[in-house]
This record gives structure tokens, sequence and C-alpha cells, in this order.
């Protein structure tokens, strides 16, 4: 079976994670987003917020977990495997903080091809800052036009997910790809 891999994208605090968990729900294969655990796992070592700090090394980190996302992906056995954020991400976030980064990084995402991509605008009803987003809403649609113009820019035609309930949201997704 061809797996498609499908990466569901957005600037911080659209929803991602809320339709990931919605879809983990229906009984769809998800991986959850790892920036957050990367976080976590920094704070352990006295690192408040690593990207801020040492954006290379938090990123590297990132690029490592994605890309093993996207193999676990490719070899699972499921018709679909909806990713919460894809490897052209790191890209757009070092872009946006205007950091030089490797060519591995771009190779990465030269070579690791989703089937599909959603993303999710910036919402300022649902957008609420927690301990390990550090953005505000004017920063997330900053981010928003970076993932944009990444995507783009690794051709890919990014499909646009409706405001609405966790649930319209997840229906949209899923009604959209089986229609592919």
């Amino acid at each position: 079976m061809n797996t498609k891999k499908i990466v569901i994208t957005g600037g911080p605090g659209t929803g991602k994670s809320s339709i990931i968990n919605e879809l983990i729900k229906r009984g769809y294969t998800c991986f959850e987003e790892v920036s957050r655990q990367i976080t976590l796992e920094a704070r352990k070592e006295g690192i408040e917020q690593l990207f801020l700090t040492k954006p290379l090394l938090f990123s590297e980190l990132l690029l490592k977990k994605r890309a093993q996302q996207f193999i676990d992906a490719q070899h699972d056995d499921s018709e679909f495997v909806f990713l919460d954020r894809g490897i052209p991400d790191i890209v757009a976030y070092m872009d946006y903080i205007g950091d030089e980064y490797p060519k591995t990084f771009t190779d990465a995402c030269a070579t690791n091809i989703y089937d599909y991509a959603f993303i999710l605008a910036p919402w300022q009803e649902i957008f609420i800052g927690d301990s390990e987003r550090y953005e505000n809403f004017d920063q997330a649609v900053e981010i928003h036009k970076n993932l944009l113009n990444t995507y783009k820019k690794y051709d890919y035609e990014l499909r646009d997910v409706p405001f609405g309930s966790i649930e319209s949201r997840a229906d949209h997704i899923i009604n959209v790809v089986k229609a592919l």
C-alpha cells in the first residue's frame, strides 16, 4: 500500500493539534507535533525556550524528529497518515527569524515530499498563548506568510482549511483527501 502522507500546517495557535487529536479520536494514524517535546526536554536541562536561545540546535533536533516521522509514515499500513507540521515548517521558521541554516535543511524539504498539505490560517478568536508558545498573534500572521512561501517554493498546492468547529475542520480535511 502506498500510504498518503498528509501535512497539516499553519502558524501557531491555528488549531492544528486540535484537529490532529480529532483525527486520532476517529481512528486515523497521526503523528503529533514534536517541537513541544523538544522544548520540554530542553527545559529539564534549564533552557527555557531552546528555539529562541539556540534556534539552529532546536531546528536540527526538529529536523531529525520530523524526518523520522516521514520515514515512519512511509512504512505505515494506513491509507492516510496525518502529520502535525512538516519538514518545510522548519525552513519557514528559520527564515522567519532570519537565521542561516545548512543545506541539509533545504535538501530534506526537496527529498521528503508529502502527498498533500493543508494550511490553517491565523484565527484571532482561537489563538491562545501558552508556556511552549512564545509568539503573539501578529507574529503568527507573519509565520503564516513564511509557511505559504516555503511550501510554495517546494511546489506544494496548499489546501486551505476553513474556520469552523474542530469536527467540521476535520471533516473538511477527510472529505478533500478522499476526493483526491
